[in-house]
């Protein structure tokens, strides 16, 4: 099987998990597709404790850098919750295909997945920087999470 076409292992934090998982419930139906994506994430990641998970997995409020791999086209973004996104300022919503693609993933890793249109891309994670503690706290008391 190519690096391509098997998903890479997916991580996050344990309580974040859960927060992203009643978002997604939340707004299934407004966003079908994302919900769809997301849960299916959160299913099959590896969790834990927020001071255990690794440094160079996209959390949310990490500014990550990824490639899209088909265009060549490097992009940094900032991955919020939805009342915080802006895609003037790069936040991008984790209720985005976009958004529910790059969480839990790591620092090389791939993935085939989709865009807002249906049509399927590698993204290939570049650089991560995870946000403070106190500012992913801010995060999701700003989102009402």
């Amino acid at each position: 099987m190519s690096r391509q076409s098997k998903k890479p292992q997916i991580h996050m934090i344990d309580a974040e998990a859960d927060a992203l998982a009643d978002l997604a419930m939340g707004n299934r139906e407004r966003h079908p597709l994302t919900t769809e994506l997301l849960l299916d994430e959160i299913l099959r990641a590896k969790t834990y404790p927020p001071h255990k998970v690794p440094q160079d997995v996209v959390t949310m409020g990490s500014t990550v850098e990824f490639v899209d791999d088909a265009r060549g086209v490097s992009r940094t973004v900032q991955l919020v919750y939805p009342r915080e996104a802006d895609t003037a300022a790069n936040r991008i919503s984790i209720l985005t295909p976009l958004g529910a693609g790059l969480i839990g993933m790591r620092t090389g890793a791939s993935i085939m997945w989709p865009d807002r249109s249906g049509a399927e891309r590698s993204l290939t994670i570049v650089k991560v920087a995870q946000a403070s503690p106190c500012e992913a706290a801010g995060d999701r008391q700003a989102a009402g999470v």
